[in-house]
């Protein structure tokens, strides 16, 4: 990964952290909030990888919980977690699959919210299992909507290199 793509994407998730917290924590649909960020750093995760995610989770979940005034590093550890793991999905078997966007949303959704649900439980804090259990059908889908445009904006950022063309630092040999 070079330099100007750890720029590109300290961008976009800064800028989807900004607005999450800003703007779509406002938007309540059915009981529940699209997760822009979830959504952008799967689209991270699954194009340059398990270290990326891991990294631009953790930066993300950091802006997240200095600008809400959370509990500092709850969101990082969760998404740094969710970023590591959709960025393995994507190294191993999911970059090339046009449905691999919709399946690791929908299946990081549903951790995400549980995740935080039992990081709340072992800190100590009240964390009502009731309002996530029933907001996490509407998450998950008011996700998936919001999948299609986010990821083809940060596959647009952050393109990767065609199977044909080969970058300076890969030699051939033979």
């Amino acid at each position: 990964m070079s330099t100007w793509d750890g720029v590109k994407i300290a961008v976009l998730l800064f800028v989807a952290a900004i607005a999450q917290v800003s703007i779509f924590a406002q938007v309540h649909v059915f009981g529940a909030v699209p997760d822009i960020l979830l959504v952008t750093l799967v689209g991270i995760a699954l194009l340059r990888g398990s270290v990326a995610g891991a990294v631009g989770g953790f930066f993300a979940g950091l802006i997240v919980d200095t600008a809400s005034l959370g509990t500092l590093g709850l969101t990082s550890l969760v998404l740094t977690i969710s970023g590591f793991w959709i960025g393995r999905y994507g190294e191993t078997t999911g970059r090339d699959r046009a449905h691999a966007p919709y399946l690791s949303i929908a299946v990081v959704t549903v951790l995400y919210n549980l995740g935080l649900l039992v990081v709340h439980f072992v800190l100590g804090e009240t964390a009502p299992a009731g309002p996530v259990v029933e907001s996490l059908l509407p998450a998950m889908i008011l996700n998936l909507i919001v999948t299609g445009p986010v990821y083809a904006v940060v596959r647009r950022l952050l393109r990767t290199v065609e199977r044909g063309q080969l970058s300076a630092e890969v030699q051939l040999l033979g």
